[in-house]
């Protein structure tokens, strides 16, 4: 047995047929400790409702149980791991709440309902991870569900979510992240600490929702950021020219002569409310 009495993961694993899919983007992560490190940058967890997407096999879960979350709802699409997972609701009675879905095909805002100090803490399955992020970060209504999401992604990933105006990796998700959360990088994960091992480092990546972000529609901020980033190494009035160009620029008070990755998070969002 293992530090919280249920089988040792491996031994899950190879009991319940769980070789990793890569069509589903599975790594797992089978270091009982380093799954209690994710669970611990997600804070003090006493009285918390977990949301995890992507649990595979229970070690992220078994970790936010064992760091004394009240409550853990796992979203899960692979149906292989729902009889692990019904072996860790056993052993915490009343505490795990596992769904069978596709977790882009999910109302998170619904599972959250009526409880508070929710937050969202997943080792992301690799193929989905970005547009959840995005989703999460822009619903209609501010603030979100959650108080906090503590996230695993690809170290490049993890990069251009917390980059800043200049930085090589600025872009689209940096904006959208440094708009709406304060996001930094906990700590990295080597690729042998998986089943199986990716080509990659990830890295941990906690985001705190900002309480009063600046006022503009996510929509609207998110098609100015595609349109700027998506010609990058051209100047503002050449990639804004389908939404407006010198005219918009002019509105927002921004130089046509700049490039997206020099604008700060405020002036994407000057240029999304002139549009």
């Amino acid at each position: 047995m293992s530090i919280d009495g249920l089988p040792p993961l491996r031994d899950v694993i190879a009991r319940h047929g769980l070789a990793a899919k890569k069509s589903l983007g599975q790594n797992f992560l089978l270091d009982l400790n380093l799954t209690a490190k994710v669970a611990r940058a997600a804070g003090d967890l006493s009285g918390a409702t977990v949301i995890e997407v992507g649990p595979g096999p229970g070690g992220l879960t078994r970790a936010l149980l064992m760091g004394g979350a009240a409550r853990v709802v796992a979203v899960e699409r692979d149906e292989r791991c729902l009889a692990a997972l019904a072996e860790i609701a056993d052993h915490y009675p009343g505490r795990l709440e596992v769904i069978s879905g596709d977790a882009l095909e999910t109302d998170f805002a619904a599972l959250a309902a009526g409880y508070s100090n929710v937050r969202i803490a997943a080792n992301l399955p690799y193929n989905i991870g970005t547009e959840l992020l995005v989703r999460w970060l822009t619903p209609a209504a501010w603030p979100p569900f959650y108080a906090s999401m503590t996230l695993m992604f690809q170290r490049e990933v993890a990069e251009r979510i917390v980059a800043a105006p200049g930085d090589k990796a600025y872009g689209r998700l940096g904006v959208l992240a440094g708009w709406r959360s304060d996001a930094r990088i906990a700590f990295d994960v080597p690729p042998q600490a998986f089943t199986p091992p990716p080509k990659v480092t990830s890295s941990v990546v906690q985001l705190t929702p900002r309480a009063e972000p600046l006022a503009v529609d996510a929509t609207v901020l998110a098609r100015v950021t595609e349109a700027a980033f998506g010609q990058r190494r051209k100047m503002l009035r050449q990639s804004l020219k389908p939404l407006g160009g010198e005219a918009l620029l002019a509105r927002a008070g921004i130089e046509g002569t700049r490039r997206a990755e020099t604008l700060s998070v405020a002036e994407f969002a000057a240029l999304a409310r002139a549009l």
